[in-house]
């Protein structure tokens, strides 16, 4: 990427591309990531042993499990991380897998779409990140958000594959 590139992105309101961190040794990363929307806490845990703790920011309307496209809730249940985005619009993000067959069948059952795109992401890039209230207010669409920094330790410690499990 040249600097013309870099400054259209910024105006644009994107920042360039987070350089992703190197993931630790597969004897340190966590098996299991636990959110608990009412205590807006994620805990990483490997073999049952906590080792971190962050403070999260989860939809604009996270009470109830996510329904529907558009409904601002953060979904609940137990999921994978299916995949990473290091160009993502958020400081890094790692993707929640939803929404499972049980999921789609419950949007289906009210002629619904389920929606997706839901992650563990950093701040917006570019100006955004400036008018984001993280932590002190939920903002998100239904993702799970935390701070730049945060994200970088969680992509470090956080493998495709690891099991997501969230709990009201």
């Amino acid at each position: 990427m040249n600097w013309r590139e870099i400054v259209a992105g910024f105006w644009r309101g994107f920042a360039p591309p987070a350089v992703a961190p190197v993931m630790v040794p597969e004897a340190e990363q966590a098996d299991l990531v636990e959110v608990y929307k009412s205590a807006r806490r994620m805990l990483l845990k490997r073999q049952g042993r906590v080792l971190k703790e962050y403070r999260i920011a989860l939809g604009f309307a996270p009470e109830q499990h996510k329904e529907r496209e558009g409904d601002g809730r953060t979904p609940e249940g137990s999921y994978t991380i299916d995949a990473r985005n290091p160009r993502s619009s958020f400081h890094l993000s790692l993707r929640v897998s939803y929404p499972d067959d049980r999921d789609k069948a419950h949007a289906a059952a009210f002629d619904v779409p389920p929606g997706g795109d839901i992650y563990i992401h950093g701040l917006p890039n570019g100006w955004r990140k400036l008018r984001t209230p993280h932590p002190v207010c939920d903002w998100t669409t239904g993702c799970v958000a935390v701070t730049d920094p945060e994200i970088r330790e969680i992509w470090s410690l956080v493998p495709t594959g690891a099991r997501v499990v969230i709990y009201p």
